[in-house]
């Protein structure tokens, strides 16, 4: 995960500076219901300029933000794809 991606999670869960997030933390934990999921999902697209495939909208994917980064990151020019 990059610094500018744990930046967006903080900002669009608005949590604050102190709460630390880890590649294992549960986003729902964090505060992340089905709104700001689609929220989210709006942001990192249109951040990293990515569509995410249909099958990456689930609840495995969106359950940590290292899930989450494994789905972005697949999705970026250049890197390769892994299942």
């Amino acid at each position: 995960m990059d610094s500018a991606f744990i930046e967006l999670l903080r900002r669009q869960l608005k949590l604050d500076p102190a709460v630390e997030i880890t590649a294992d933390s549960s986003l729902r934990d964090l505060g992340m219901d089905s709104m700001r999921s689609i929220e989210l999902l709006f942001a990192v697209e249109d951040t990293y300029d990515i569509t995410l495939p249909d099958d990456e909208l689930n609840d495995t994917t969106f359950g940590t933000p290292g899930n989450l980064w494994r789905a972005v990151h697949a999705q970026l020019p250049g890197e390769p794809v892994t299942s």
